[in-house]
């Protein structure tokens, strides 16, 4: 269980890594390598930071910027998006961005010090470019896990983004797809009751966080007056 939750960890974590701000054409192999190295670094530092007020911010910066939350959203409720009104449109899409922004903080991020990563190669799909990379994770054990992530990329307004990643042959695109389907479905397909059971999971997420933070900020108070 604790392997599998972390597999997802690494999905928020390497999807930030490949957003690079330039047209795809002229992107060089030597070019992503560099990126890959360097902002990689920066972007694993981030999940160590201590202070989670501010380790949240940054990496919701990340986050807003580097993923099409966009394409994912509309994505992931498939043929129920024609079916919502404008105003559902737009209150489904609010609902969603928070719940990713709640969601990965839910992972456990502080084990980002115990990962290296290596990109394997990249091809083109259509309009989609697959970045293939090998991760290796060290839960504790004598021996790394490795695992071959593929992440999935498109150009939008110039700037690439991605909209999916996949570990083995599980596409954590078509996972959301399933979950918001069964939501749906639970809903007994009323849109406004999916999104208000959408609006209750957010707030649920959200609370939780607010309270764990709450927790360390008083631990870390804690820990500076005894030293």
């Amino acid at each position: 269980m604790k392997s599998n939750i972390f597999l997802y960890f690494i999905t928020w974590c390497m999807l930030s890594l490949f957003a690079i701000d330039c047209c795809a054409a002229n992107l060089s192999v030597n070019e992503a390598l560099y990126f890959a190295e360097n902002q990689g670094e920066k972007l694993l530092m981030t999940f160590q930071e201590p202070d989670l007020v501010k380790r949240y911010k940054e990496l919701d910066d990340i986050f807003v910027k580097h993923i099409d939350i966009d394409y994912v959203s509309k994505f992931v409720v498939g043929k129920h998006w024609r079916r919502m009104s404008e105003e559902q449109k737009k209150r489904y899409q609010d609902s969603f961005l928070r719940y990713g922004l709640a969601f990965y903080k839910t992972l456990p991020l502080d084990y980002a010090k115990d990962v290296t990563y290596q990109i394997k190669g990249a091809d083109v799909d259509g309009a989609f470019v697959n970045v293939v990379t090998n991760v290796s994770v060290n839960l504790g054990g004598d021996n790394p896990q490795n695992i071959t992530l593929v992440f999935r990329l498109h150009k939008v307004g110039g700037i690439i983004k991605a909209v999916d990643v996949k570990i083995a042959e599980s596409s954590l695109l078509l996972s959301y797809r399933g979950k918001f389907y069964e939501m749906i479905a639970q809903s007994d397909d009323e849109i406004d009751w999916f999104l208000d059971d959408l609006d209750d999971l957010v707030k649920t997420l959200e609370y939780g966080l607010k309270q764990n933070v709450a927790t360390q900020q008083k631990y870390l108070e804690f820990d500076d007056k005894t030293i």
